[in-house]
């Protein structure tokens, strides 16, 4: 058995930079398969690989296609060609036919690559399972706000990039300190139960909490307060109104599982107490366990705004695979792939008004729409073409209105 560093007695566990660039963290066997092909002289050989989605988590109709931007910087400086959808961009696992979309492609020399096929994988799997979740959440909450409030429930280093996805997916805030800054925005986050019962226990009041908050923070801060920690949640909702008044934007229902009954029915007897007072203008939002499937009735109630953890930060993974569908002899492209998949260079070609995708063999004649007849236009666009960069990456702020313009095309989820 292999013995461990001594130098990972004084680290967090986790890949840095330089070690998943490369290649530290892949499977032993691309390892190995750089030794063999070193030896026989195929280092060099030139390979056409296709990324594919294998399945969609269960009850997913679409997937948001996220983590091109890691890619590219996985790639930078390697003698390749990538091309790939869009980042933001919702697809399918299978094209109108049911042939399997390729969401991106690597060309070029094999051992340039040979070792990034795993964290290639890694970024893409888990920025398009965050970033789909995300989606479907948003879908869920139409005009509400959606916040994610995940980092608490994944690894630490990962905070940054679950609030990065999470946003693009459709977020429209994130608590996170730095997935804010890396995203250029301001973090957003109400307060701990913490505050609240250090106040009660030495100041002899919990309210002195929410009225320290509005002295302390920041004007441009919504004055949000957390109204369950102690009373019923109506009792301290209201109590919260009166302490703040017309500063107060909202209250948080945090309440345990343990404690909460039918949550409907408390967030109902809360708006209808805070209306009655006058407090019409006081939003409500709800925290804990909340994912797609509770906003709905969440919102109907009187729910304006989530906070969601561990549904968007824990998200099932894309399922993607990443196969050789071509190589290279004697200056030509020559079809070739395991079995069960397809061979070739492929194009996939969309209608924008039907949301239908037809893959193609490249170099074929575009398609037109199965459904409309209209003409298709292609998606696959070249992001490095031979090791030099050809479009800019796109900021999270354009990515993510990419996403809501197709969420918004969408019935249902």
């Amino acid at each position: 058995m292999a013995q461990r560093s001594e130098a990972w007695e004084k680290r967090f566990i986790y890949a840095t930079f330089d070690e998943i660039k490369a290649g530290l963290t892949t499977d032993i066997y691309f390892v190995r398969t750089r030794r063999i092909l070193e030896k026989y002289g195929l280092l060099d050989a030139e390979v056409h690989m296709e990324v594919t989605a294998s399945r969609l988590p269960e009850d997913y109709r679409w997937g948001v296609f996220a983590g091109l931007r890691e890619v590219l910087k996985l790639l930078e400086g390697k003698r390749v060609t990538v091309r790939a959808l869009p980042e933001g961009t919702l697809f399918k696992a299978q094209d109108y036919y049911g042939y399997k979309i390729p969401v991106l492609t690597v060309e070029g020399p094999y051992g340039e690559f040979v070792e990034l096929e795993t964290p290639l994988l890694g970024f893409l799997a888990s920025a398009s399972g965050i970033a789909t979740k995300a989606a479907r959440v948003k879908k869920a909450a139409g005009d509400k706000l959606v916040l994610s409030f995940g980092a608490r429930r994944q690894h630490p280093a990962l905070a940054p990039f679950v609030e990065f996805y999470a946003y693009i997916g459709g977020a429209d805030a994130v608590s996170a300190v730095l997935g804010a800054e890396a995203l250029g925005i301001k973090p957003t986050g109400t307060m701990p139960h913490s505050l609240l019962i250090i106040f009660r226990a030495f100041k002899g009041d919990h309210s002195l909490g929410w009225k320290a908050f509005d002295e302390v923070i920041e004007k441009d801060v919504a004055r949000v307060a957390l109204a369950d920690t102690f009373f019923d949640e109506t009792e301290e909702v209201v109590l919260a109104a009166k302490t703040l008044g017309e500063k107060l934007w909202g209250v948080r229902l945090d309440t345990p599982g343990s404690r909460r009954g039918n949550f409907e029915d408390i967030i109902r007897e809360v708006r209808w107490r805070l209306d009655t007072l006058g407090y019409k203008h006081v939003k409500i939002v709800v925290s804990g366990g909340i994912d797609e499937y509770r906003i709905p009735s969440l919102a109907r109630a009187g729910a304006d705004a989530f906070g969601v953890g561990a549904a968007i930060s824990t998200a099932p993974p894309i399922d993607f695979a990443m196969d050789i569908t071509a190589v290279k002899r004697e200056g030509r492209w020559v079809p070739i792939s395991k079995r069960g998949k397809l061979p070739g260079k492929k194009q996939v070609y969309r209608c924008d008004k039907c949301m239908v995708d037809v893959v193609v063999l490249e170099g074929s004649e575009p398609p037109v729409c199965p459904k409309c007849g209209a003409q298709m236009e292609p998606l696959l666009e070249t992001f490095i073409e031979d090791g030099r960069p050809t479009k800019r990456v796109e900021s999270p702020q354009e990515v993510r209105a990419r996403v809501l313009e197709q969420l918004s095309r969408l019935e249902e989820i």
